[in-house]
């Protein structure tokens, strides 16, 4: 008890140092403004790539009338094209061009009611694309294409609390919404939201969820259960200029898919995270983050782990360099579970996560970064070293990976941006990884129109 207040008292003593430092950067709005455009960073590889192709956002007017809330309703979409290819070491490369759209309309809101429905669609271009098993089925479907009614949800919102139910977005540490293709995950879910004073509290109950994370290669394309009895969460959060505090808590039942490669996934799972932003004269900036993630099993699912992890980046002018480290300690007979997404580990790139080898072994990440941004124009080089000590088998995983990308923006609304993913499977003993074994290469290239 003594360590908990000792431990609580430091973590007052910090989050009211940094309340005066807030209350003293509000007579430099400009140097606020930096810092949170800094703070909200991608801190890894598939968290930018997400920002990429992601669908903007926009604020819902209110109206007095409700019949005013068709003719003020706002109609947005994307336009999507994409071409990917999957070269392997054995000549059974794949390869797919899609095009695909999103397109959604949302009502004004009266009297603190609104709602939203979007449809979205992904199509192989057939004389461009692979066929049978040279056909790359991860920018539609292995029956070449997709359309879903993505999202249909009815808001409230009353001063600060915001709830929400229906097929709708999530971005959370262990549910998120994975925009790294051409379809991104949705749920149907119900959510409640209350602010206060840079707090955000939320809970949601979520029933199932579709997009590309939930093919892999299986035909039970569509919406899937999150379980039988489906995922809980709850989360408080702290967001202030020079610091970021999360704290998620997520009940898993088991899965009673039986088409799911990760089998049963029942879990509680509790997740945390701390971020320390500064500013060091007019161009120089320092990002520390801190993360910690415990699994305990439930219904025999093993599922339980014990992820820690720290992130240090540090931005010169247009220039970023960062290091990361993730640990996953070994629990035997057990693995990890990233939740229904791409997960929120640092060391996370585009195809490999901790999950992928954590099953019966301790596993240490490193993941490096450079990144250039300027004006228009963006770059980024990843390296990932993910090393699995030996399981109860003896056997060994060791996989390295490379992401080499860039983006450049036309317009605010029209984007280009291509991916290079090497992968090196070192020990070549690794069946968990997504595609297949061994060494590979994949690229991908799209064009991104929102309106």
């Amino acid at each position: 008890m003594d360590t908990v207040f000792k431990t609580s008292l430091i973590a007052f003593f910090i989050i009211s140092a940094l309340d005066a430092q807030d209350e003293k950067l509000r007579v430099g709005q400009q140097i606020k403004d930096e810092l949170i455009q800094e703070r909200n960073r991608a801190h890894s590889v598939r968290k930018v790539v997400q920002g990429i192709s992601q669908l903007d956002e926009t604020e819902v007017s209110n109206v007095d009338a409700r019949r005013d809330m068709f003719e003020v309703g706002r109609l947005s979409g994307q336009l999507k094209t994409m071409y990917a290819a999957h070269i392997l070491d054995n000549s059974n490369d794949t390869f797919a061009t899609a095009v695909g759209a999103t397109l959604k309309y949302e009502l004004a809101k009266y009297k603190g009611f609104n709602a939203g429905a979007a449809f979205s669609t992904t199509y192989d271009v057939d004389f461009l694309s692979g066929t049978k098993l040279h056909h790359n089925y991860y920018l539609s479907t292995p029956k070449g294409s997709y359309t879903q009614l993505t999202e249909a949800y009815i808001n409230y919102e009353y001063k600060d609390v915001n709830f929400r139910a229906g097929r709708q977005v999530i971005d959370t540490p262990l549910a998120d919404s994975d925009d790294v293709r051409m379809i991104s995950n949705t749920f149907e879910s119900y959510m409640a939201r209350f602010e206060f004073n840079r707090w955000t509290f939320m809970v949601a109950k979520l029933e199932q969820w579709q997009g590309s994370d939930t093919w892999n290669g299986r035909n039970n394309e569509g919406w899937q259960n999150t379980g039988d009895e489906g995922a809980y969460l709850a989360g408080i959060s702290l967001s202030k200029v020079l610091l970021d505090l999360n704290f998620w808590y997520y009940d898993f039942s088991e899965d009673t898919d039986v088409n799911r490669t990760t089998g049963n996934i029942a879990n509680t799972s509790i997740y945390l995270d701390a971020s320390l932003h500064n500013k060091f004269g007019e161009d120089f900036f320092l990002h520390m983050n801190l993360q910690y993630l415990n699994q305990s099993e439930s219904d025999n699912s093993n599922i339980e782990s014990t992820i820690y992890g720290t992130l240090v980046e540090f931005i010169a002018y247009d220039f970023g360099v960062s290091i990361a480290y993730n640990k996953a300690q070994r629990k035997a007979g057990k693995g990890s579970f990233s939740g229904y997404g791409g997960g929120t580990l640092y060391t996370n790139m585009d195809n490999m996560i901790i999950d992928n080898i954590s099953f019966d072994r301790e596993v240490r990440a490193v993941m490096m970064g450079l990144s250039y941004t300027k004006v228009r124009f963006g770059f980024l080089y990843a390296y990932g070293d993910f090393k699995g000590d030996a399981d109860s088998l003896g056997q060994k995983e060791h996989i390295i990976e490379q992401n080499i990308g860039m983006q450049y923006q036309f317009s605010e609304i029209f984007t280009l941006a291509a991916i290079c993913v090497i992968s090196e499977d070192k020990e070549d003993t690794n069946t968990n990884v997504y595609f297949t074994k061994g060494d590979f290469i994949n690229y991908r290239v799209w064009l991104r129109y929102n309106f």
